[in-house]
């Protein structure tokens, strides 16, 4: 089966975007990278702003997948607690791109693309509902894993493998079934 232009368009403004920066990516430089005319890629997405929406919905699926995977069952029989387990695993191991964070950053100041990402992140790493401290230990675990992929995007000077190592076992100590429970 042929791959859908519409997905190679996608990873290719993708790919700019990691490359050059948002800044960059205009229709034409998809096209141009994604070896299809202007015209093509106008096909499936008319402006600039239909195609920043769907790389944002094309990405937070390729996070949901990669999300399920590493919760091993159904997002629907899993508690919050597990979600964010996955989330802060998947995110200390350092699979999102400095494209992701590109498209997060982006999404800021647009209602419409930040809305597919809150969706997303409510499935995954929902809000506390309390204050309770086991509430408090899976945020900060979010917040950890947040901040650890913006240093490993954003820092010319990675941590030691021991250091993050170390870092995903505290994650995993915060996300870990409460005695109580």
């Amino acid at each position: 089966m042929r791959p859908s232009n519409r997905n190679q368009i996608l990873d290719a403004a993708i790919r700019v975007v990691e490359r050059d920066g948002i800044t960059s990516l205009t229709l034409e430089s998809a096209a141009e990278e994604a070896g299809v005319t202007k015209g093509g890629l106008m096909y499936h997405f008319r402006t600039r702003d239909d195609l920043l929406l769907a790389i944002q919905r094309h990405l937070t699926a390729a996070w949901e997948e990669r999300l399920a995977d590493e919760l091993g069952k159904p997002l629907s029989e899993a508690s919050s607690r597990e979600t964010v387990g996955a989330y802060t695993r998947m995110g200390s191991q350092g699979g999102s791109s400095k494209a992701d964070l590109a498209f997060m950053v982006e999404s800021v100041s647009q209602p419409e693309l930040a809305h597919v990402w809150n969706q997303m992140m409510s499935r995954w790493s929902p809000s506390p509902s309390s204050t309770e401290r086991d509430q408090i230990d899976l945020l900060l675990a979010r917040l950890a894993a947040d901040g650890l992929w913006l240093y490993e995007a954003t820092s010319a000077a990675p941590l030691p493998e021991p250091v993050k190592q170390a870092l995903r076992e505290r994650l995993a100590e915060l996300t870990a079934p409460s005695d109580d429970a």
